[in-house]
């Protein structure tokens, strides 16, 4: 059955006929599902609810109550989530650790960053389409398990961005004043700041993305400013570039990176807007979710690799001595106080960027399965925030490390993700598909999904690819070393995304042939 208006016509009627089917009374009342589990605390849980905390988890929204109709959310939520410190660190390794001129540095962020952009914002038209949170659309390309293991490598991805987020804007934090400010309580200061608003919940996440942007946007305008006025020298990394193949490897391997900072995102992107109504234009979501994305990404990482072509001595030992916090409170130091008052916003600009993470880990783990689900979601955004704070102070000394590898690798997964959910639902689940549509009262029946043997086989091949394409520190594949110089080239989401799309296609013709779902 395809999800349409139509559809919903009868999610009242559902819901009132069948109180006793626990499944869908919580997709309409999950306040009150919630406080009956919990015995003697069900009247402290209804106080919460009542007072603003979001009760709803992972249960699929009904038409009915999708009161939400801004859709520009789409473009200003990622707009405040990637104009953020967070972003800038990403230009910075395109010099500090792949020697690119600004030229190919701001032509492969371009490329990379369109590609990316391109499949984030696809996932982003199924929250509108299913009423459903991403990691449990996925149930309907690779089953039940197939979700949760997905639902793993998301929470493992959005801890991980969240890690590094609370160690850059602690760095930047104790850069402000060297000395004064511990780099371990700037972490735990930027940490608590992010917990509150996804802890309330899906409201007020919007209500505080819907206008940070407009703040961090000025601030990146200021960076762009001073960092001219210290001198841009665009030929500066010239004579550090590779050359040949090595120039070649460099590029993938940095176009991998930037293309992770993009589809980073895609495994929440249905997240926060599967509120808005079913009749959506999907590609009106589409296109301010890509230019939401694309803008920011682009205008902050490409400022990231400007900063690096700053000559200056005292810029160049401000970056190395403090990193990219270092090297922002240098930018920023001519200002005297007012530079520091700015530094001070651009540090808690990670909140935008984390927001997302926080909210979204709570989420993945309630997509677990259905012992997860039962757990109130705020608890499980708590549980996330205890994690990344004691990561981010544990790993605050090797932030530079962390984010290259995280992100290089995280660009595998997400692109065999991307590939396997998007075949599902332009062939199998189109309108004369052999699916023809999403019957979305079974997003939480196993016996009805998908047996996920093709997903979870192509998610297999998926990784395959990743493996003999990478190229890290401590692996490099035989594909990845073929088609570099010493340190081979970075192939990893590539071979990822051919590999699941060519093996994903076959596999699940068949499964719907011999299964019949």
């Amino acid at each position: 059955m395809s999800a349409t208006i139509d559809y919903y016509t009868e999610d009242k009627e559902k819901a009132l006929g069948s109180v006793e089917d626990e499944v869908v009374y919580a997709e309409v009342a999950p306040d009150r599902v919630i406080a009956s589990r919990f015995g003697i605390l069900g009247p402290l849980l209804s106080r919460l609810f009542t007072s603003g905390i979001e009760a709803r988890g992972v249960e699929r929204v009904p038409e009915s109550q999708r009161v939400s109709k801004n859709v520009w959310n789409n473009l200003l939520m990622w707009w405040s989530v990637n104009a953020v410190l967070t972003t800038i660190p990403i230009g910075v390794l395109a010099q500090s650790v792949y020697t690119l001129s600004f030229g190919n540095a701001v032509a492969t962020i371009f490329c990379f960053g369109a590609l990316g952009g391109i499949a984030t914002a696809f996932i982003a038209t199924l929250g509108p389409i299913t009423g459903l949170r991403t990691m449990i659309i996925t149930r309907f390309s690779s089953g039940y398990f197939g979700g949760t293991i997905y639902s793993v490598l998301n929470i493992l991805t959005q801890l991980g961005f969240s890690t590094t987020a609370v160690i850059l804007g602690g760095q930047t934090l104790a850069n402000i004043n060297p000395g004064t400010l511990p780099l371990v309580v700037g972490i735990v200061i930027i940490g608590v700041c992010c917990l509150i608003p996804c802890f309330i919940g899906y409201d007020m996440v919007h209500v505080y993305e819907r206008y940070a942007w407009i703040v961090t946007s000025i601030i990146m305008l200021f960076l762009w400013g001073l960092g001219g006025k210290a001198g841009y020298d665009v030929n500066a990394q010239k004579p550090f570039e590779d050359t040949g193949r090595a120039l070649s490897a460099d590029i993938l391997s940095f176009g991998g990176i930037v293309f992770g900072s993009f589809t980073g995102w895609a495994p929440v992107a249905a997240d926060y807007n599967c509120r808005l109504p079913a009749d959506t234009p999907p590609i009106r979501v589409f296109l301010l979710t890509f230019f939401g994305l694309f803008i920011p990404i682009c205008f902050v990482e490409i400022l990231g690799a400007a900063l690096m072509t700053i000559t200056d001595p005292a810029y160049v030992t401000a970056f190395a001595d403090g990193s990219t916090g270092g090297l922002i409170a240098q930018v920023l130091s001519p200002w005297g106080h007012f530079g520091q008052f700015v530094l001070v916003l651009l540090a808690l600009s990670v909140i935008g960027n984390n927001i997302p993470n926080t909210y979204s880990t709570g989420l993945s783990i309630q997509a677990l399965g259905r012992p997860f689900a039962i757990i109130p979601r705020f608890f499980w955004v708590f549980l996330a925030f205890v994690v990344y704070t004691v990561a981010g102070v544990a790993g605050r000394e090797h932030f530079s490390a962390i984010l290259s590898n995280f992100l290089s690798i995280l660009s595998y997964w997400t692109a065999f993700f991307i590939v396997i959910v998007a075949e599902e639902h332009f062939i199998f689940r189109r309108k004369n598909g052999a699916l023809g549509g999403y019957n979305l009262d079974d997003y939480d029946s196993p016996s009805k999904l998908p047996l996920g043997i093709a997903g979870i086989l192509a998610m297999c091949f998926g990784i395959t690819g990743a493996v003999v394409g990478m190229a890290e520190v401590w692996y490099i594949g035989p594909l990845g070393k073929m088609a570099g110089a010493a340190y081979g080239a970075d192939l990893g989401f590539e071979l990822a995304a051919a590999f699941s799309a060519v093996t994903y296609l076959p596999l699940r013709a068949l499964e719907i042939k011999l299964i019949g779902r």
